[in-house]
């Protein structure tokens, strides 16, 4: 284990309670997020949940309910939108998706990180409802060219369909002021190293441990002094 995954580690166990954080990956796709979300699950030191969003539309035979999707009715998904306990929400081809937000709150009461992967759109959303509790980083290619290359190398879809997600990372590329941090992955490694290196840093933040703080330094201070 790291020096900095034993620091990590105490972050979350130590003698201060603190808050836990939604750490939140957006990036054009080809730019490396699914892969850095599988390796920053998979380092069980950093102990993150994915947040699983809900949505209305019909599971496919490949997925697993609460797993890839948790798979709602309509009505039930429009009651969680009335009730004002969606962080963010979309409609993409007539089907609603969305993140519930009680699921997160107790998560982060207990002190541990939740992880989103999520475009801008639901990203701005999220920020405006939880504030303080998110971490936003955008992850870019290192350059175009790279991307398409990345994006052919997949080989799942057509010329056309790769050109439409080149425009469309375009777009995406433009809102990068939107986010704290922005990541070029070049180097996965490397990009997965900041990844967590920024993590680390928004744990330690005085503002998410404050009663925790308070509580400890009153034990300290009521010590008796040897």
């Amino acid at each position: 284990m790291t020096d900095s995954l034993r620091i990590s580690n105490a972050a979350r166990q130590g003698p201060i309670h603190r808050r836990g954080l939604m750490l939140i990956l957006s990036s054009p796709s080809g730019a490396g997020k699914t892969t850095l979300t599988r390796d920053l699950l998979q380092d069980r030191e950093l102990d993150l949940t994915l947040s699983i969003s809900i949505t209305t539309r019909q599971r496919r035979t490949s997925e697993v309910d609460g797993i890839h999707y948790r798979f709602v009715s309509q009505e039930d998904f429009e009651k969680l939108r009335a009730q004002d306990d969606l962080l963010e929400w979309a409609e993409v081809h007539g089907n609603f998706y969305g993140t519930p937000k009680s699921p997160v709150q107790k998560v982060l009461a207990q002190g541990r990180d939740m992880l989103f992967d999520i475009d801008y759109q639901g990203t701005q959303q999220v920020r405006k409802k939880a504030g303080a509790d998110t971490v936003t980083i955008f992850i870019l290619p290192p350059s175009m060219r790279e991307l398409r290359a990345r994006l052919e190398r997949r080989a799942e879809d057509s010329a056309d369909v790769i050109s439409k997600r080149l425009d469309n990372a375009r777009h995406e590329i433009e809102r990068w002021k939107m986010y704290d941090y922005v990541i070029v992955n070049e180097d996965v490694q490397r990009a997965l190293s900041e990844v967590k290196a920024i993590l680390l840093a928004e744990q330690m933040k005085r503002a998410r441990s404050e009663k925790g703080i308070n509580d400890f330094v009153a034990q300290l201070l009521a010590e008796e002094r040897t």
